[in-house]
Protein backbone atom coordinates (compact mmCIF):
# COMPACT_ATOMS: atom_id res chain seq x y z
CA UNK A 1 0.00 0.00 0.00
CA UNK A 2 1.16 3.62 -0.96
CA UNK A 3 0.93 6.55 1.14
CA UNK A 4 2.07 9.82 1.75
CA UNK A 5 1.70 11.84 5.02
CA UNK A 6 1.54 15.80 4.39
CA UNK A 7 1.78 18.52 6.81
CA UNK A 8 1.18 17.04 10.32
CA UNK A 9 -0.27 20.25 11.29
CA UNK A 10 -2.45 21.92 8.82
CA UNK A 11 -2.76 25.95 10.61
CA UNK A 12 -4.76 25.15 13.61
CA UNK A 13 -5.85 21.86 12.87
CA UNK A 14 -3.98 18.88 14.83
CA UNK A 15 -4.70 16.33 11.97
CA UNK A 16 -3.02 14.41 8.87
CA UNK A 17 -4.81 13.26 5.78
CA UNK A 18 -3.77 10.23 4.03
CA UNK A 19 -2.81 10.87 0.04
CA UNK A 20 -3.84 8.15 -1.20
CA UNK A 21 -4.25 4.28 -0.28
CA UNK A 22 -5.04 1.10 -2.66
CA UNK A 23 -7.49 -1.67 -1.30
CA UNK A 24 -9.35 -3.94 -2.31
CA UNK A 25 -10.94 -7.29 -1.80
CA UNK A 26 -9.22 -10.07 -4.37
CA UNK A 27 -8.71 -8.27 -7.70
CA UNK A 28 -10.79 -5.66 -7.10
CA UNK A 29 -8.44 -3.08 -6.43
CA UNK A 30 -9.63 0.75 -5.81
CA UNK A 31 -7.09 4.31 -5.16
CA UNK A 32 -8.65 6.46 -2.44
CA UNK A 33 -8.06 9.41 -0.72
CA UNK A 34 -10.03 9.14 2.65
CA UNK A 35 -10.97 12.38 4.46
CA UNK A 36 -10.73 12.25 8.34
CA UNK A 37 -14.46 11.44 8.26
CA UNK A 38 -13.92 8.58 6.27
CA UNK A 39 -10.84 7.55 8.62
CA UNK A 40 -13.40 8.34 11.98
CA UNK A 41 -16.40 5.80 10.20
CA UNK A 42 -13.45 3.19 9.13
CA UNK A 43 -11.94 2.94 12.49
CA UNK A 44 -15.29 2.50 14.29
CA UNK A 45 -16.40 -0.18 12.09
CA UNK A 46 -12.79 -1.36 12.12
CA UNK A 47 -13.08 -1.61 15.81
CA UNK A 48 -16.40 -3.69 15.68
CA UNK A 49 -14.86 -6.17 13.87
CA UNK A 50 -11.90 -6.30 15.48
CA UNK A 51 -14.42 -7.11 18.98
CA UNK A 52 -17.01 -8.82 17.86
CA UNK A 53 -17.11 -12.46 16.65
CA UNK A 54 -18.40 -11.00 13.32
CA UNK A 55 -14.12 -10.00 12.61
CA UNK A 56 -12.32 -12.87 14.55
CA UNK A 57 -11.84 -16.11 12.93
CA UNK A 58 -14.44 -18.49 13.68
CA UNK A 59 -13.63 -21.70 15.41
CA UNK A 60 -17.00 -23.97 15.01
CA UNK A 61 -15.48 -26.23 17.93
CA UNK A 62 -16.07 -23.70 19.94
CA UNK A 63 -17.73 -21.13 18.77
CA UNK A 64 -21.99 -21.40 18.65
CA UNK A 65 -23.50 -20.29 15.14
CA UNK A 66 -26.13 -18.73 16.70
CA UNK A 67 -23.98 -16.21 18.51
CA UNK A 68 -22.15 -15.84 14.99
CA UNK A 69 -25.64 -14.78 13.90
CA UNK A 70 -25.98 -12.25 16.28
CA UNK A 71 -23.12 -10.87 16.16
CA UNK A 72 -23.40 -10.44 12.57
CA UNK A 73 -26.84 -8.96 12.53
CA UNK A 74 -25.50 -6.45 15.51
CA UNK A 75 -23.10 -5.10 13.07
CA UNK A 76 -25.18 -5.23 10.23
CA UNK A 77 -27.48 -2.86 12.21
CA UNK A 78 -24.29 -0.63 13.62
CA UNK A 79 -22.76 -0.22 9.49
CA UNK A 80 -26.46 0.52 8.27
CA UNK A 81 -26.20 4.00 11.13
CA UNK A 82 -23.06 4.99 10.61
CA UNK A 83 -23.38 4.96 6.73
CA UNK A 84 -26.78 6.65 7.19
CA UNK A 85 -25.04 9.48 9.43
CA UNK A 86 -22.94 10.44 6.88
CA UNK A 87 -24.82 13.75 5.27
CA UNK A 88 -25.87 12.97 1.03
CA UNK A 89 -23.52 16.20 0.48
CA UNK A 90 -20.39 14.67 1.99
CA UNK A 91 -21.00 11.86 -0.30
CA UNK A 92 -21.89 13.56 -3.33
CA UNK A 93 -18.73 15.61 -2.76
CA UNK A 94 -15.95 13.32 -1.91
CA UNK A 95 -14.77 10.32 -4.12
CA UNK A 96 -13.80 8.74 -0.54
CA UNK A 97 -16.73 8.59 1.15
CA UNK A 98 -18.78 7.34 -1.61
CA UNK A 99 -15.59 4.41 -2.11
CA UNK A 100 -16.88 3.65 1.76
CA UNK A 101 -19.68 3.75 1.62
CA UNK A 102 -19.89 1.77 -1.51
CA UNK A 103 -17.36 -1.25 -0.10
CA UNK A 104 -19.31 -1.07 3.06
CA UNK A 105 -22.75 -1.81 1.60
CA UNK A 106 -21.27 -4.44 -0.54
CA UNK A 107 -20.12 -6.22 2.46
CA UNK A 108 -23.60 -6.20 3.45
CA UNK A 109 -25.84 -6.76 0.70
CA UNK A 110 -23.02 -9.09 -1.25
CA UNK A 111 -20.66 -10.30 1.36
CA UNK A 112 -23.18 -11.15 4.98
CA UNK A 113 -26.80 -11.14 3.34
CA UNK A 114 -26.91 -14.19 1.19
CA UNK A 115 -25.51 -16.46 4.13
CA UNK A 116 -27.99 -15.04 6.08
CA UNK A 117 -30.71 -15.09 3.48
CA UNK A 118 -30.23 -18.81 2.81
CA UNK A 119 -29.23 -20.21 6.53
CA UNK A 120 -29.72 -18.26 9.49
CA UNK A 121 -33.98 -19.05 9.35
CA UNK A 122 -33.10 -22.30 8.88
CA UNK A 123 -30.81 -23.08 10.78
CA UNK A 124 -32.41 -21.47 14.19
CA UNK A 125 -35.85 -23.07 13.66
CA UNK A 126 -34.14 -26.49 13.86
CA UNK A 127 -31.63 -25.73 16.51
CA UNK A 128 -34.31 -24.00 18.52
CA UNK A 129 -36.02 -27.59 18.09
CA UNK A 130 -32.72 -29.33 18.60
CA UNK A 131 -32.15 -27.67 21.83
CA UNK A 132 -35.60 -28.86 23.59
CA UNK A 133 -35.38 -32.77 22.45
CA UNK A 134 -34.39 -35.06 24.83
CA UNK A 135 -31.97 -36.75 23.14
CA UNK A 136 -29.89 -33.46 23.60
CA UNK A 137 -30.16 -32.38 26.72
CA UNK A 138 -26.67 -33.74 28.03
CA UNK A 139 -24.81 -32.38 24.43
CA UNK A 140 -23.20 -28.48 24.43
CA UNK A 141 -24.28 -26.37 21.94
CA UNK A 142 -21.32 -26.84 19.68
CA UNK A 143 -22.57 -30.81 19.49
CA UNK A 144 -26.00 -30.13 19.02
CA UNK A 145 -25.61 -27.62 15.99
CA UNK A 146 -22.93 -30.14 14.06
CA UNK A 147 -25.90 -32.31 14.48
CA UNK A 148 -27.42 -30.05 12.13
CA UNK A 149 -28.55 -31.75 8.49
CA UNK A 150 -26.83 -28.98 6.19
CA UNK A 151 -23.99 -28.78 8.65
CA UNK A 152 -20.75 -29.38 6.47
CA UNK A 153 -22.62 -26.79 3.50
CA UNK A 154 -23.73 -24.52 5.96
CA UNK A 155 -20.17 -24.41 7.95
CA UNK A 156 -18.20 -24.32 4.66
CA UNK A 157 -20.43 -20.97 3.41
CA UNK A 158 -19.61 -19.30 6.64
CA UNK A 159 -16.24 -19.80 7.07
CA UNK A 160 -15.87 -18.15 3.21
CA UNK A 161 -18.20 -15.15 4.59
CA UNK A 162 -15.39 -15.27 7.58
CA UNK A 163 -12.53 -14.66 5.47
CA UNK A 164 -14.00 -11.69 3.37
CA UNK A 165 -15.28 -10.34 6.20
CA UNK A 166 -11.79 -10.28 7.55
CA UNK A 167 -9.76 -8.99 4.52
CA UNK A 168 -12.74 -6.28 4.92
CA UNK A 169 -11.22 -5.58 8.48
CA UNK A 170 -7.84 -4.89 7.50
CA UNK A 171 -8.75 -2.60 4.58
CA UNK A 172 -11.17 -0.51 7.20
CA UNK A 173 -7.59 -0.96 9.66
CA UNK A 174 -5.85 0.41 6.63
CA UNK A 175 -7.71 3.26 6.12
CA UNK A 176 -8.52 3.73 9.52
CA UNK A 177 -4.55 3.65 10.84
CA UNK A 178 -3.18 4.31 7.33
CA UNK A 179 -1.56 0.89 7.94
Amino acid sequence: MKMKLFKRFLGKFKAYEIDEAVIGIGEQKVKIKPNYQDMQIAYKLWVELGTRKIGLEIDLDNDVINEIYDSWYEFFKLTRELIKDIPVSKIRKDESTKELVRIAIEVLNEGIRPHLTKWQARFRKWYSAAIETNENKDLSPQDIQKKYPEYEKLSKEMMQVNRRIMEYRKILKQLAMGE
